[in-house]
């Protein structure tokens, strides 16, 4: 293995150990000290943890604590949530409507992934990805040299909530 390969190994195993916090591996706490939902991958079920501090929004910290989505029905909440859609180039795979087009449909009724049904299995499809082919796209995932770079959960809960208003399921049910 090359330097640089064995660097970037080590450095995505570092970040990823520095991730993890001292509660259960994917739940935290939110901000109130309350528990927080727990996330898990829809490529394996496996527990996963998103830091607390990402959910800097009222929005954002109602979701981490119930699952549900605020923004949903949200005028204002609904057309961020299309423009971050669009400037991410999800529109590419899952189309403008997002519909479908080489990825699958997001609006229902059915999914490719059931939990999609729920907002906080969507969340956590986008934030992780899947084994289709679609990588993570939560900040800090989608590129792991820029802990910067990807959606923010406030971001997140938009584009869901968009999607939401393209369909008629809520996903709050």
């Amino acid at each position: 293995m090359s330097k640089y390969k064995f660097g970037l190994v080590l450095m995505l195993v570092f970040a990823g150990l520095s991730a993890c916090d001292k509660n259960d591996a994917g739940s935290s706490s939110d901000a109130t000290g309350g528990k927080a939902i727990e996330f898990l991958a829809t490529q394996d079920d496996k527990s996963f943890s998103i830091d607390s501090a990402l959910f800097d929004t009222p929005a954002a910290k109602e979701f981490l604590a119930t699952g549900k989505n605020p923004y949903v029905g949200n005028v204002e909440a609904v057309a961020k949530g299309k423009k971050v859609f669009q400037m991410y180039s999800c529109t590419q795979c899952h189309g403008p409507e997002a519909k479908g087009q080489v990825g699958p449909g997001l609006v229902g009724p059915t999914f490719k992934y059931p939990k999609n049904a729920t907002n906080k299995g969507i969340f956590e499809t986008i934030w992780h990805g899947t084994n289709g082919g679609m990588g993570a796209k939560g900040v800090g995932l989608m590129d792991p040299t820029d802990p910067k770079n990807g959606i923010t959960p406030d971001e997140m809960l938009k584009i869901i909530a968009w999607v939401r208003s393209m369909g008629s399921i809520t996903g709050n049910e």
